[in-house]
């Protein structure tokens, strides 16, 4: 995501930009995947060796008064990787198994996922060193697959939707009568009918109406990339979907937590009392910097410790801390618990009664939007494209060059590269922190309600010291990420242990195992698990760039995804070094309208004849879709 608003930024300010991309999908760690792209990917991260035979005629290029850095062939950002699968693997109907798994529900090893992935046909590593394309694989684009096109109209149909477009950004919400539940509780589940029993094949047949987020995020309504999506108008290639509602987990229970006016006054959990405590808190703490002296006093201690001594209840306390401020109990402090309560509830009320948005078809439509703005001012994309080296001067310290995988030398002036691509020679002092993700397919969301489109975000304390708490995110398939039936929940949380250690008891306590003895019981409270991947990936968001090692002050450092739950982080990084490559250059202003186009060649030449290039060897590229609008393409 940093790379790909600075590519549109860059683009858009008069600069010559080639993004390249060494991998065969598209978005590095920040990607969407359909099912059978998810299995492909899993293979590509369980080869545990670097290509072999590697061609080192690219050294000639080296001249006498040039060095070389080396970059890596082999992203080391994933580990840890574990499938299981619960759904029957019984083949009923007469489908295609797209990287079927074995039938037993034991971890998946590298030999299974090597023949999932082949199976899927995508090109080999080995086949893509002598391939340049810009053309997006068929796994990687659900929203042209014409079998999805008609599900966008079909779920407004049935849950009479409404596009608000406030903003500048399109928003789907539902009906009021979705969202005017009275919050209950898991206990209050009303009796569902009887579902059809869903298979591992029914999964594999519906591959494409899944689109997996390989990191797990949502938007703040007034956060960074919202005014950023409105100021550059990149937001008309993106569509949203409000997030629902907001969960706790207490006492071994699923409950909805009131966080806007209307919902505090709805509540029926609440008493009168409570619902007065909790409306003069936030109140409060929407003006906290107003009254310093009612929490001056308080500076040095936790958050948690100081709203104890604010007279709420334990119930409001547990709601205020881990489902609003959403901050950690052991460690936030009391002017960070604030501000993070002040920022949600300045959220609120802009585009829904939560204060967050989610993209269809995923957070990985994101920066594909970003690269089609800079594809539109002359930004170049090339696929499985790798870079061998950066060629340094001598002299100047200066990276003047590239060296691709065929020899070709490629010259530019200003050159961003994600943490991925450095080698261990340059990151030798690095300490990286992980992430753990969980990726899971359920039959049934953790709390129902009369409507089965809510999208929904639960946030689990930590239960041992030393480690952090389990964000949760479900998603419907409204939001085209998962298909009918189904829904799709992401885990994240800072890495103790591997993945499968740190997520696997929240796993337990929210959801059971699909099997076969379990299928006629309707009673069954929790939502039954139908398949489920594990892995770490790193966190490099907090890495100097003085860590890495001989980097010339041209190279520019991006870092990968971070654990926190909105996008702050990468727009402040992009807009960072943006200054640094353009400075006093806005950035990513909007584009112009085309009656404002002046069309004079010879005004126009001297402009171009002046760009600087600049070169992105990163992970983002776009991808067009139907339901992107056509930007009218600016005169020249």
């Amino acid at each position: 995501l940093p790379e790909s608003i600075i590519a549109a930024a860059c683009s858009r300010s008069g600069q010559r930009v080639l993004h390249v991309d060494s991998r065969s999908y598209y978005g590095g760690n920040w990607a969407s995947f359909s099912f059978s792209g998810l299995l492909s990917w899993l293979n590509e991260y369980q080869e545990s060796s670097d290509i072999v035979n590697e061609s080192l005629e690219w050294q000639k290029q080296i001249l006498e008064n040039e060095e070389a850095i080396a970059l890596s062939r082999k992203d080391r950002t994933i580990q840890h990787v574990e499938v299981f699968c619960y759904a029957s693997q019984d083949l009923h109907e007469d489908v295609e198994e797209a990287g079927a798994l074995q039938k037993n529900h034991a971890s998946v090893t590298s030999v299974n996922l090597t023949e999932a992935a082949d199976s899927v046909c995508l090109p080999t590593e080995d086949e893509s060193l002598s391939t340049v394309s810009c053309e997006m694989p068929p796994e990687q684009t659900p929203s042209s697959n014409p079998e999805s096109a008609p599900e966008i109209n079909d779920v407004e149909a049935v849950e009479e939707k409404e596009n608000h477009c406030n903003d500048k950004i399109c928003v789907q919400t539902t009906s009021e009568e979705e969202t005017s539940e009275n919050m209950p509780t898991a206990e209050y589940t009303a009796e569902q009918p009887k579902k059809n029993v869903i298979t591992y094949s029914q999964i594999i047949k519906e591959g494409r109406r899944f689109n997996i987020d390989l990191v797990s995020k949502l938007l703040y309504s007034r956060g960074l990339l919202i005014d950023l999506l409105i100021k550059s108008n990149v937001s008309r290639y993106a569509e949203f979907k409000n997030i629902t509602r907001i969960l706790a987990f207490r006492e071994g229970r699923v409950e909805q937590v009131p966080c806007s006016r209307a919902d505090v006054f709805n509540n029926k959990q609440l008493t009168m009392v409570e619902k007065r405590m909790l409306m003069k808190f936030l109140t409060f703490c929407m003006e906290y910097e107003e009254h310093p002296d009612e929490y001056k006093a308080y500076e040095d201690i936790t958050f948690s410790e100081y709203l104890k001594t604010q007279k709420l209840t334990s119930n409001l306390q547990y709601f205020v801390l881990h489902s609003i401020a959403m901050t950690s109990e052991a460690t936030s402090t009391t002017i960070e618990g604030l501000k993070s309560t002040k920022h949600f509830l300045h959220c609120l009320g802009r585009y829904g009664n939560t204060p967050f948005l989610f993209p269809l078809y995923g957070q990985g439509e994101l920066p594909q939007c970003f690269c089609r703005m800079c594809a539109v001012f002359g930004g170049i994309y090339c696929l499985r494209h790798s870079v061998q080296c950066l060629v340094v001067d001598r002299d100047s310290r200066k990276c003047k060059a590239i060296i691709d995988q065929f020899g070709q030398r490629i010259i530019s002036k200003h050159f961003v590269v994600e943490d991925s691509y450095f080698s261990e020679n340059t990151c030798s002092n690095i300490q990286y922190r992980q992430i753990s993700r969980a990726i899971l397919i359920t039959d049934r969301s953790v709390l129902n309600t009369d409507s089965d489109q809510q999208i929904s975000i639960l946030i689990v304390p930590a239960s041992e010291p030393g480690t952090s708490a389990v964000r949760v995110i479900e998603l419907c398939s409204s939001t085209m990420t998962c298909m009918k039936g189904t829904y799709l929940v992401h885990l994240t949380c800072t890495s103790s242990k591997t993945a499968r250690e740190d997520l696997e008891p929240i796993v337990q306590k929210l959801f059971i195992p699909y099997t076969e003895m379990e299928i006629e019981n309707e009673e069954i409270e929790k939502p039954r698990l139908l398949w489920a991947l594990y892995f770490n990936m790193r966190d490099s968001s907090d890495i100097s760039r003085n860590s890495y090692n001989d980097l010339s002050s041209n190279v520019y450092v991006c870092s990968g995804p971070d654990c926190g739950l909105g996008n702050d982080n990468a727009v402040k990084q992009a807009e960072a070094l943006f200054q640094q490559i353009c400075p006093n250059e806005d950035f990513c202003p909007p584009p112009p309208n085309p009656e404002d186009v002046v069309l004079d060649g010879d005004s126009l030449q001297p402009e171009a004849s002046e760009s600087s290039s600049i070169l992105e060897a990163n992970s983002e590229t776009s991808k067009e879709s139907p339901y992107l609008g056509n930007p009218e393409e600016p005169s020249e």
